[in-house]
């Protein structure tokens, strides 16, 4: 007997999960005829936090049930259809170096030995529209900036710029940090002067970023970092970090004004035909 499901789909935190978007349920007999008996068949929605250090407990902060069949016999493949409204889907999916967040439907026909059971894994985005700030950033976004050299007093052989990934996992004691360099840049080799500038343009489109999430459900947080390094001629280094809030842009399409159409079409209707005289 064989389960089957689709592809990966993405969809919005409050978007329904049902057959509209989703193809339906087919659960495939292997060999026809053959009577297969079961005790019911039921779909489940499930988001839940995965920590690699503790892969035994996995945590879950959604979970809905809905049955497909009840307990009898099949005959012969069966397609079912589903549906989950006003699904609580409150974080975008995410996997990082210790840490996994997702969302996936498991499909489940419960026998009297042993179950069978088939998941699929949906992605969640979450879009925001944030007004244009210091320090935030879309996704696809350009940072544009100076650097000005307002005094030297160290001999300088180059400095380098670069995008730094922080994902911390863990509360109190357990907290673990790792970092990842997502983008290293040298933008300036030799020894500047004083009241020199250096320009900085970086377009974010071209690497995998995701979001800043801060805090979810109390298991982890990603955060970037804008990371300067001054490097002197005796190899001696400098930072400077600062950091940047990043998010998924929402791109808002207008749709036709029904409602506007309406009000023409009636004033048209009501308009008076001219009259012979």
């Amino acid at each position: 007997m064989g389960l089957k499901l689709l592809e990966l789909n993405i969809f919005a935190p409050h978007q329904a999960i049902c057959t509209f978007n989703r193809q339906p349920v087919n659960v495939n007999l292997k060999v026809p005829g053959k009577k297969l008996e079961h005790h019911g068949i039921k779909i489940e929605f499930v988001g839940q936090i995965e920590l690699f250090y503790d892969r035994d407990n996995h945590h879950e902060f959604t979970s809905l049930v809905r049955d497909l069949a009840r307990p009898g016999e099949m005959t012969q493949s069966e397609t079912y259809d589903f549906e989950f409204v006003n699904v609580e889907k409150p974080y975008e999916t995410y996997t990082g170096a210790n840490v996994r967040l997702r969302y996936f439907l498991r499909v489940s026909v419960i026998r009297r030995i042993s179950d069978i059971s088939k998941e699929l894994d949906l992605a969640v985005h979450t879009l925001a529209s944030f007004p244009e700030m210091n320090n935030r950033y879309h996704l696809k976004d350009v940072i544009v900036g100076k650097i000005y050299f307002l005094l030297v007093r160290i001999k300088i052989k180059h400095m380098e710029l670069a995008i730094i990934k922080r994902e911390t996992t863990g509360t109190g004691p357990n907290t673990y940090n790792e970092n990842e360099t997502i983008a290293k840049y040298e933008i300036m080799d030799g020894a500047p002067v004083r009241g020199e500038s250096i320009p900085i343009r970086l377009f974010l489109a071209g690497y995998e970023l995701t979001p800043t999430f801060k805090d979810v459900n109390k298991k982890f947080s990603v955060r970037y970092f804008l990371n300067l390094v001054l490097v002197d001629e005796e190899e001696r280094r400098y930072f400077k970090q600062q950091e940047i809030v990043l998010w998924r842009k929402g791109d808002v399409k207008k749709k036709p004004g029904i409602l506007t159409e309406k009000l023409k079409h009636s004033r048209e209707e009501s308009k008076p035909e001219d009259s012979e005289e």
